[in-house]
């Protein structure tokens, strides 16, 4: 199942959204909201699989709340203006369902969701192409220790090589890597679930490294660990 939730000012709009996903059953929406603020709140305490979102809401826009979300996590937009639409897959989004919209162009955009998952599952044995140093370098992703953040650079910790610093957000690379065994801890760290040796007065143990969980990421980490 998928895990989601929807965001929209338009409470009409949500019962569309529910509706739908009751129908097309490899979805479980967990929760629909239509403040910004209180899917904020939800999202740090349960990751989701995806997000179905309004771009146009009164306090902070669908395209600002993306940005702001820590975690890698899909996303359909939902609006009624079809000038997002290029803006929209500028962001990475999944799909963009411009309203009123069938049930069928929403199965569509979902089974995008469900074949991209699959295929992250399937591949999460596979390998990175990071470029540093000049050139794109093979990372085998089991292989990951651990990630550190440096502003905009990134210190990617590897099994018996040497860390490679690259030019590369936090976001960018959480989205290449596989959601259901990676998670971000601290503004800083993003760590690999296998590699956790224990966890300790808000420390996670990592062979003889220690990553701090930051309260920001606390109980999103807890319920991904929990499962």
């Amino acid at each position: 199942m998928i895990r989601a939730i929807a965001l929209d000012d338009e409470p009409l709009a949500l019962k569309v959204i529910e509706s739908f996903c009751a129908r097309v059953g490899f979805i479980n929406l967990e929760k629909t909201f239509t403040k910004t603020a209180e899917a904020h709140k939800h999202l740090r305490k349960q990751p989701v699989d995806l997000i179905f979102l309004d771009i146009q809401m009164p306090t902070q826009n669908g395209m600002e709340f993306y940005a702001d979300i820590q975690q890698n996590v899909a996303v359909i937009f939902t609006t009624a203006f079809s000038e997002y639409a290029v803006e929209g897959f500028n962001v990475n989004a999944t799909d963009y369902l411009l309203k009123p919209f069938s049930y069928d162009r929403f199965v569509q955009a979902t089974e995008k969701v469900k074949k991209a998952l699959e295929t992250q599952t399937q591949n999460a044995e596979q390998y990175l192409f990071i470029r540093a140093d000049y050139s794109l370098n093979k990372i085998l992703i089991s292989d990951i220790i651990f990630i550190e953040g440096l502003d905009d650079y990134l210190k990617i910790h590897i099994c018996n090589e040497k860390t490679m610093v690259a030019r590369m957000t936090m976001k960018a690379i959480l989205e290449k890597l596989p959601a259901s065994e990676f998670v971000r801890v601290h503004r800083s760290f993003i760590i690999p679930i296998s590699r956790i040796d224990k966890v300790k007065n808000k420390i996670v143990y990592i062979a003889e490294d220690k990553i701090p969980i930051s309260a920001s990421y606390e109980a999103a980490f807890l319920a991904m660990i929990g499962k």
